[in-house]
């Protein structure tokens, strides 16, 4: 191990009981699995800042502009190696105000709401699937920031208070 880092981001966007998800079509580290409705890696000058990532990720991928989402906030950070580096998931969730256009598409792939109980049926990069799963059962009913570690099996998440 090298020490080589690879940060990324994604967000999750909601609205009422559905989420918007993207199937990835193209892209060099994920392709043809669904993943957050836009994301991407880190610009470096962004490394200190993964919400300025995730919003010109939203931007570029879907042409939606901060004020048309609310509750933007990070949720999980995720840790896993892989093929020699350690990948970083930065994942935030957000609602899409009412009044702004659902049709969403984006160059990166196929843009589709998908109900709660459909998320864990489609196929989803490795930590993603975790963050999902640990979402509907625990993270949509607070406000804490989660921690996972991949182990090769699953994701161990815990709670990352500020102190």
């Amino acid at each position: 191990m090298e020490g080589k880092l690879r940060n990324m981001t994604s967000i999750y966007i909601t609205s009422a009981d559905r989420i918007l998800l993207l199937l990835r079509q193209g892209g060099r580290v994920v392709n043809n699995v669904w993943v957050g409705s836009a994301g991407g890696h880190f610009e470096e000058f962004e490394l200190n800042d993964a919400k300025a990532c995730v919003l010109r990720e939203l931007k570029e991928e879907l042409g939606l502009k901060d004020n048309e989402i609310k509750n933007l906030s990070l949720r999980y950070v995720t840790l896993r190696r892989t093929k020699g580096e350690i990948r970083q998931n930065y994942y935030f969730f957000a609602e899409l105000n009412d009044g702004v256009d659902k049709n969403l598409v984006s160059d990166e792939g196929i843009c589709k709401w998908f109900a709660f109980p459909e998320l864990l049926t489609l196929e989803m990069p490795f930590t993603a699937k975790y963050v999902i799963d640990h979402y509907l059962k625990i993270g949509r009913k607070t406000n804490e920031v989660y921690g996972g570690i991949a182990d090769g099996e699953k994701v161990i998440f815990t709670k990352m208070p500020e102190f």
